[in-house]
C-alpha cells in the first residue's frame, strides 16, 4: 500500500524530484569514479614484458621489514610489517647454482637492468629505455633480425622500435647516457621481441660493458628460470622456492613478474589507492552534506501536502516510511544511472592521471562490478537517511502543528540542530588546532578538507540563524536600492531556512575551491622560498636527460670551480620514509646553505648525516646521535648526525655524502650541479661542451624549472579534488534552482499586488548577491582558517599563499553560478500568467 502511493507520489511529482535525482547521481557517479581508482590500485594488473619467456623470476624482496615479538598468556605473536624501498633491490650472484639445481630447471639468466638513454632526436616515444647484457635477451625472447650480436665494449644492439623511429641500422654509431659519462657505440644489430614490448626501449650490450654500466659487482637485478621441457611452471615456482629456502629471495610467476619488472607500477599502486581513499572519503562527507540539504528543501517544499496527510490521521510511522520509500525509488533509479556513468568517469581520470605521470601506463586498469555496486548500496543507504533526517520534524510534530508551520517558517531554530551546529563548530576548530601541530603533507592534508567539510556542516546546521544575522547587516544597503532590496530583506529574514539551504553549497563550494588551490600554493612558495635562500651556487647544471654524469663534474673542477653534486632518492628510518639527497661534502658550505641550527656541516662525509629538524624532531635525535638509515636500495648503514637544519622543506630530510647515497640508487646521476666560480655562464658552458644535454642556469632560473615540477605535481592534485568541486558546482545549481522553482506561487501573489517581472527578477538578484556575499564571507573564513593552520604545521609561516586575483576569480564563478541558477528558473518561473500561477495546485 504504502509502496503504490509512494509510486504514484513520485511519478505525479517529477520535477520535485528531480532536484534529489540530480544529486543522488552526481553522488553515486563520484563513489564509483573514486571507487573504480582504488580497484585498480588494490587489483590492478601489471603484465611483464621483459620476462615473458621465463615463467618463473627470482628478486630480491622490495620491502623494508620490521619484526616485532610480542608473549601474552604463554603465546608468542610474531607480527611483520613491511614497507616498499623507493630503489630496486640487487640479489647476489651466488644464487645461481643453488637455483640451477632446482629439480625442472633447464637453464638460469642472469638479468641486469639500469639506466641507458639514446641520445637521438627522436627520443624514445615516452618510453623509459633500459640497458641489459644480451644474454639476457632469451627472456623475452629478443631475437635478431638483422646484424649480429655485440662482442666489444663499444658495441650495442638496440630494439626494433628504437631503430624504426631513429632511423638506426647496423653499422651506425650511437650515443648512450648511462650511469656514466655519455658513449658512443657501434650498433651492430636489431633485435625484435617475440612478444609485444610497449613500454620500454632496450639496449643492450656486451656482457662486460652491462657489468661496468651496472656498477653493482657480484650482483643481478634478477634471475630467469627457464624450464625443462614438460615441467609444470607452479611445481618449477615451489621447486626454486625451496631450493632458496632460508634467503631473502623472492619467486613469482604468472603475473607477480610484472611488478619486479615494473617497479614504478608497483609504487603506483599504493599511491593510486590513497588517492582513491582520500577522493572516496571526502566524496563521500560532500555528497552526505548536498544530499541531506537538497532532502530537506524537497520535504519543506511538501510541507503542506505531509502536514495534510497528518491531519487526515497518517501516523508519524507512516509518513516517515512514505518519505523512506520515495527516496528509495529515486535513489535506486539514479545510483543505478549514476554508478554506470562512474564507471566512464573512473576512466577518464585514470587517462588524465597516465598523462600526467602519476601513474604509469604498465598498471592496467581494473573494471569490477564492486564499485558500481558499492555506489549503488551507498546512494540508496544515504537517500533513506537523508530522507529520514529531512523528515524527523513533520512527522513528529502533531497536526495541527504541522499545519501552522506549513505557512510559515518557525521562527527560532530546533535546539537538536542548534546543538549539533554547535558541536559540529567545536570539531572544525579542533581540527584547525590539529593542522598546527601537523608537519608532514601526506598527514595534514586530509586534515584540512576534513576541517573544511566539518565547518560547512556547521554553517549548514546554524545557517537559518547566519542568514538572519546577515539579513539584519545587509537591511540599511539594501533599502537604498528600492522595493527589490526592501522584498530580498523580508524574504531573507521570513524564509531564513530556506535560504539556509541555498548558502551551504555555495559555502562549502568556495571554501573547498580555495583551501584546494591555496594548499599546494602555500607549501609551493615555501619550499621556493627555502631553496632560494639556501643555494649559494653562482650557476645551476642541470640536464634535459637523465642526469649530469660525475664526469661533467669533474672537469669543471679541473677549472678550479666549487662543484656540489646532487642526487636524490628516498630513505627509510626504520619504517619512516624521507626524501633525501646525497651531496659532495668537499666546499659544500660555499655552494649550500640549508639554514644550520645545531652542529656543523663541516662534519659531514661518509660516515654522517645532515637531518631536517622534522626528522630530528621525529626520530629524537641531535648533533652526536647516531642514526641507523636504510638506503634506496635496502642497504643499512649507521651513521652520526653531525648537523640540523632548518630548510628541510626545499632540500629534503636527510642529507648525506654523495658517495655514499649514489651506489645505492636506480640513476646515480646528479639530478643538478651546484657550481661556484667566477667564470661567466658562457665559459662553463664552453667547459661542458662535450656533455649533451645539460643546460646551465643561474639559481632564479632553477627555481622555474622546480617550479615546474610543483605545478605538474599540483595539477594531479587539482585534478584529484577537481571532481569534488564539478559535484559542489552542481550542488550549488541544484539547490539554488529548487529554491526559486518553490517559489512560483509567490512570484505571481507580488506580480498580482503589482510588481512587474523586472522587479520580481530585481529581487531575486538581490537575494541571490546578499546570499553570494553571506557564503563568500563564511567559505573564506573557513578556508583562510585552515590554510593559516596548514602554513603554521608545514611551513612555520602565519601567512599562506593566498593570490588575491586567484580569489576573487573562485568568488566570480560562484557569484556566475549563483546568478544564472536563480536567474533561468526565475524567468521561466515569470512566464507562467500570474493568475493561473496563483490558483494553480500545489
Amino acid at each position: 500500500m504504502m509502496l503504490r502511493y509512494a509510486l504514484r507520489t513520485v511519478r505525479a511529482r517529477k520535477a520535485g524530484f528531480l532536484g534529489a535525482f540530480v544529486a543522488l547521481m552526481c553522488a553515486a557517479a563520484l563513489i564509483s569514479a573514486c571507487g573504480s581508482l582504488l580497484d585498480t590500485g588494490l587489483r590492478g594488473t601489471i603484465r611483464t614484458e621483459r620476462y615473458a619467456a621465463a615463467p618463473v623470476l627470482v628478486s630480491a624482496d622490495q620491502d623494508v621489514h620490521r619484526i616485532s615479538v610480542k608473549h601474552r598468556h604463554g603465546r608468542t605473536k610474531v607480527k611483520d610489517k613491511a614497507k616498499p624501498l623507493a630503489e630496486r633491490v640487487w640479489l647476489s650472484e651466488r644464487l645461481r647454482d643453488r637455483i640451477a639445481r632446482a629439480p625442472g630447471v633447464a637453464r638460469v639468466v642472469p638479468e641486469l637492468t639500469f639506466l641507458a638513454q639514446p641520445l637521438t632526436q627522436t627520443g624514445t616515444g615516452g618510453r623509459t629505455a633500459y640497458g641489459h647484457a644480451w644474454d639476457s635477451a632469451a627472456l623475452t625472447p629478443y631475437r635478431l633480425s638483422a646484424g649480429r650480436a655485440p662482442q666489444a665494449a663499444d658495441e650495442l644492439v638496440v630494439d626494433g622500435d628504437l631503430a624504426a623511429r631513429a632511423r638506426l641500422r647496423p653499422g651506425d654509431r650511437l650515443t648512450v647516457q648511462s650511469t656514466r659519462a655519455p658513449r658512443s657505440y657501434r650498433i651492430t644489430g636489431i633485435a625484435t621481441p617475440a612478444t609485444a614490448v610497449r613500454h620500454q626501449t632496450s639496449l643492450f650490450f656486451s656482457a662486460a660493458e652491462a657489468r661496468r654500466l651496472a656498477a653493482h659487482p657480484g650482483q643481478v637485478t634478477a634471475f630467469g628460470v627457464l624450464p625443462a621441457a614438460g615441467t609444470d611452471p607452479e611445481r618449477l615456482r615451489q621447486a626454486v622456492a625451496e631450493a632458496l629456502r632460508g634467503t631473502t629471495a623472492r619467486v613469482s610467476s604468472g603475473d607477480a613478474r610484472g611488478p619486479v619488472e615494473f617497479l614504478d607500477a608497483a609504487a603506483a599502486r599504493i599511491r593510486l589507492v590513497s588517492m582513491g581513499a582520500a577522493m572516496g572519503g571526502t566524496s563521500l562527507l560532500v555528497a552526505v552534506l548536498v544530499v541531506v540539504g537538497t532532502f530537506a528543501l524537497t520535504v519543506r517544499q511538501r510541507h503542506r501536502e505531509l502536514a495534510l496527510l497528518r491531519a487526515v490521521a497518517a501516523t508519524p510511522g507512516q509518513i516517515r516510511r512514505l518519505l523512506g520509500r520515495e527516496a528509495l525509488i529515486v535513489g535506486a533509479v539514479a545510483g543505478a544511472a549514476g554508478a554506470l556513468l562512474g564507471l566512464l568517469l573512473g576512466g577518464w581520470l585514470y587517462s588524465r592521471f597516465v598523462a600526467l605521470g602519476a601513474v604509469p601506463a604498465t598498471l592496467e586498469r581494473t573494471v569490477g562490478v564492486f564499485p558500481p555496486l558499492v555506489a549503488f548500496a551507498a546512494t540508496l543507504l544515504g537517500a533513506w537517511a537523508a530522507a529520514r533526517i529531512a523528515s524527523r520534524r513533520v512527522a513528529r510534530i502533531r497536526p495541527a502543528e504541522a499545519l501552522a508551520e506549513a505557512g510559515s517558517e518557525r521562527t527560532r531554530p530546533a535546539w537538536g540542530r542548534l546543538l549539533a551546529g554547535l558541536l559540529c563548530l567545536a570539531g572544525g576548530v579542533v581540527l584547525v588546532v590539529l593542522l598546527t601541530a601537523l608537519r608532514t603533507e601526506a598527514a595534514s592534508t586530509p586534515v584540512t578538507l576534513l576541517a573544511v567539510v566539518v565547518l560547512s556542516i556547521a554553517v549548514a546546521l546554524l545557517g537559518p540563524l547566519l542568514v538572519k544575522g546577515a539579513a539584519s547587516l545587509l537591511a540599511g544597503p539594501l533599502r537604498l536600492i528600492g522595493p527589490g532590496g526592501r522584498l530580498a530583506t523580508a524574504n531573507l529574514r521570513g524564509n531564513a531556512a530556506r535560504m539556509a539551504s541555498v548558502v551551504t553549497p555555495l559555502t562549502l563550494f568556495i571554501g573547498m575551491t580555495c583551501t584546494v588551490l591555496f594548499v599546494q600554493t602555500t607549501l609551493g612558495d615555501a619550499a621556493r622560498a627555502q631553496v632560494r635562500e639556501g643555494v649559494r651556487a653562482d650557476w645551476i647544471v642541470a640536464a634535459r636527460g637523465p642526469g649530469v654524469p660525475g664526469a661533467a663534474a669533474q672537469r669543471l673542477r679541473a677549472r678550479q670551480d666549487t662543484v656540489t653534486e646532487v642526487v636524490r632518492t628516498t630513505v627509510r628510518v626504520g619504517l619512516d620514509k624521507y626524501p633525501a639527497q646525497g651531496v659532495t661534502p668537499e666546499g659544500l658550505t660555499r655552494t649550500w646553505d640549508p639554514e644550520v641550527t645545531a652542529g656543523s656541516l663541516d662534519a659531514l662525509g661518509p660516515g654522517t648525516v645532515a637531518v631536517s629538524r622534522l626528522a630530528a624532531e621525529q626520530q629524537h635525535v641531535k648533533p652526536g646521535s647516531s642514526l641507523r638509515v636504510t638506503l634506496g636500495d635496502g642497504t643499512p648503514v649507521t651513521v652520526t648526525v653531525a648537523a640540523v637544519y632548518a630548510r628541510g622543506l626545499g632540500f629534503g630530510d636527510l642529507t648525506l655524502a654523495h658517495d655514499l647515497v649514489a651506489p645505492h640508487v636506480d640513476n646515480p646521476l646528479a639530478s643538478s650541479l651546484l657550481v661556484r666560480t667566477s667564470r661567466t655562464q658562457r665559459h662553463v658552458a664552453a667547459t661542458l661542451r662535450g656533455f649533451p644535454g645539460l643546460r646551465i642556469t643561474s639559481p632564479a632560473g632553477a627555481e622555474a624549472l622546480e617550479a615546474g615540477h610543483e605545478r605538474t605535481n599540483a595539477e594531479v592534485n587539482y585534478l584529484a579534488m577537481g571532481l569534488v568541486l564539478a559535484f559542489t558546482a552542481i550542488a550549488v545549481i541544484n539547490t539554488l534552482a529548487m529554491s526559486v522553482a518553490e517559489r512560483v506561487r509567490e512570484f505571481a501573489l507580488l506580480r498580482l499586488a503589482g510588481a512587474t517581472r523586472r522587479q520580481v527578477l530585481r529581487m531575486l538578484r538581490t537575494e541571490s548577491l546578499s546570499l553570494l556575499l553571506l557564503a563568500t564571507a563564511l567559505g573564506s573564513g573557513i578556508a583562510l582558517a585552515v590554510l593559516t593552520a596548514f602554513s603554521v604545521g608545514m611551513t612555520g609561516r602565519v601567512a599562506p599563499a593566498v593570490t588575491p586575483l586567484l580569489h576573487a576569480a573562485v568568488v566570480a564563478a560562484a557569484g556566475l553560478l549563483a546568478l544564472v541558477a536563480c536567474a533561468l528558473p526565475g524567468r521561466a518561473a515569470l512566464r507562467v500568467p500570474a493568475v493561473t500561477a496563483a490558483t494553480a495546485r500545489e
